[in-house]
């Protein structure tokens, strides 16, 4: 793991000018906030949170996608804060999958969570119930990937249409508008490309992208024992292989995926505070505190999202109407 996050420190001082202007931003748009504690203290704290990963918090889509550094921050900390739903062996819908996404990205968007619930499923069936490792691997693959895969269904679809593509088809936009990828047509499983041509033409993608693109070894060794491949076969491969999984660095094996002993320690602490600060009173008191009348507890923000997010929040939050409120309760 220790090779895998000096290889996201090297993707982020390739990216240090994206960090620099986010920083800026924040700081110009909250300076008198900022003014109470120093900017000095500011930037260091903003690129603590940068090497930790926790930049990426509530923040809006194309700032989590923005960098690999940032996608893999994302990825360990979705894994992090909702592994407990694979360690009660919880099955969830893509849709209920999504609503947890956007709890750490509120703008994160479905179309990604349908693509990489279709990696897991085969098929548009996305009210079937998935196992949070088997979406959390494919939904590795589909957002870390993402411009990737998209020039690869391209590339099958020439092959499936017997082109032989001359050139590498490598997506333009890296701004969040992610196109409606057409599933190419997997229904025999008996048909796809011949893999031979396939990884030829994956190779070339390999070595031109400017995005991020699995191993060209492990995707060599993948197709190599086999002569067909499928589109979502291949995805489904991606998505099962340790080795891409341990180059792209952001999860744990599949076997140490429920296993986090320093979250355990953290949580095992605020257990432990909370129930210090939970001292039941005498019965009289209770009983008296049982007859007050109920008041609604004020939103309380988290420390980590950004100042200026903070800010809309809560000018939301004072214009919403009855209807939010008694939703939000």
């Amino acid at each position: 793991m220790a090779q895998n996050r000096d290889q996201e420190l090297l993707w982020t001082q390739r990216h240090v000018l994206t960090y620099m202007e986010d920083a800026v931003s924040q700081l110009l748009e909250n300076r008198e906030d900022i003014s109470q504690y120093g900017i000095a203290r500011f930037f260091t704290e903003y690129f603590n949170s940068v090497r930790q990963g926790t930049h990426i918090l509530f923040r809006e889509f194309s700032f989590v996608q923005a960098t690999p550094h940032n996608r893999a921050s994302f990825l360990r900390t979705f894994w992090r804060c909702f592994r407990t739903v694979g360690k009660n062996g919880d099955l969830l819908t893509a849709q209920e999958y999504h609503c947890l996404l956007q709890l750490l990205c509120p703008d994160f968007p479905m179309e990604l969570t349908q693509k990489a619930a279709r990696i897991v499923l085969m098929d548009d069936a996305m009210d079937c119930l998935m196992s949070f490792s088997d979406f959390l691997f494919a939904f590795q693959i589909q957002f870390y990937y993402s411009e990737f895969l998209e020039s690869v269904a391209a590339i099958y679809q020439d092959l499936l249409a017997g082109k032989n593509p001359n050139t590498v088809i490598v997506p333009t936009s890296s701004s969040g508008q992610h196109r409606q990828r057409q599933p190419p047509n997997d229904c025999n499983p008996l048909e796809g490309v011949e893999a031979s041509l396939f990884y030829q033409c994956l190779e070339s993608l390999c070595d031109r992208s400017k995005y991020s693109c699995p191993p060209s070894a492990l995707v060599k060794e993948m197709l190599s024992g086999v002569q067909r491949m499928t589109f979502y076969g291949f995805l489904m491969a991606l998505a099962k292989d340790q080795g891409i999984n341990r180059a792209l660095g952001a999860l744990p094996d599949k076997g140490d995926l429920f296993l986090d002993p320093a979250m355990d320690q953290e949580l095992e602490k605020l257990v432990a505070q909370v129930s210090g600060l939970s001292v039941s009173g005498p019965a009289s008191s209770s009983a008296d505190t049982a007859n007050m009348p109920v008041r609604n507890s004020p939103r309380i923000n988290s420390p980590w999202r950004p100042l200026h997010h903070r800010r809309k929040m809560d000018a939301e939050s004072e214009g919403s109407n009855e209807e939010t409120d008694s939703s939000e309760n």
